[in-house]
């Protein structure tokens, strides 16, 4: 799929960058994190390379409320550049963030309509049929809380974070607290950390460990559909394996 666009972006986020390239269009420059290595890199989302995207004389920067930090947002509109930031904080943010996204790259209507991401159906059931917990980081030990993309994915898809309750989005916690909440299963994502075998065998004494994509479960944009029906397909066949083996 390819796209005419006269606009010259830096995306400073991986969702952002995979969706565009999805679209047919290339970013003049992008973050390490991006896994693009054919695309000029300016720094990481935490850390961008201020003066070289300010070099670049790009149209737009293109962020996340979430994924990037205020200061670097506001000190590239300091040295007189466009920024737009994205607001995804939930599944249900991703068509209306999309769409924007769309108009700021100027991508044509036809197109555009073809590449909407419709709004999400409600679940067919509000009752969640497991209970899961999510580590992101190990020492200490971090999980999701119930206002994150990946949570609000899961809900979506009949699993309910044993997290939900949590105050930040982030949280640390601990082992005991995981096992005194008994979850179902552990869904242990490819990234942001990077889970040995051997961290598994830690987690295995409280629940099922199950390994899984963890682009599928926080990169969100174009990819959002097919993560839903991948993450989906894995936790039926999680449930259904549960079921027959109880």
């Amino acid at each position: 799929m390819s796209a005419a666009s006269t606009v010259r972006a830096v995306s400073l986020v991986p969702s952002i960058t995979e969706t565009l390239r999805a679209w047919g269009l290339d970013p003049v420059a992008c973050t390490r994190y991006c896994e693009q290595p054919d695309l000029l890199h300016v720094g990481g989302t935490k850390n961008p390379d201020l003066e070289a995207i300010a070099a670049l004389q790009p149209d737009v920067v293109l962020l996340d409320k979430v994924e990037n930090r205020k200061e670097d947002a506001e000190a590239l509109e300091a040295r007189g550049l466009v920024v737009v930031a994205l607001n995804v904080e939930r599944l249900g943010d991703v068509p209306r963030e999309m769409a924007v996204l769309a108009e700021t790259v100027r991508l044509p209507a036809a197109l555009a309509e073809a590449c909407a991401v419709s709004p999400l159906a409600a679940p067919e059931t509000e009752e969640s049929t497991m209970a899961v917990f999510v580590p992101i980081w190990r020492r200490p030990w971090m999980t999701i809380g119930a206002n994150t993309y990946g949570s609000t994915l899961l809900e979506h898809l009949g699993a309910r974070n044993v997290y939900k309750d949590a105050q930040a989005d982030f949280p640390e916690v601990t082992l005991d607290d995981v096992q005194r909440r008994s979850p179902d299963l552990i869904l242990v994502p490819s990234e942001p950390y990077e889970f040995e075998d051997r961290h598994l065998s830690e987690l295995a004494d409280i629940a099922p460990v199950q390994r899984l994509d963890g682009q599928d479960l926080f990169w969100w944009g174009a990819r959002t559909p097919g993560a839903l029906e991948r993450l989906s397909t894995s936790i039926e066949n999680t449930s259904h394996d549960r079921n027959q083996n109880p």
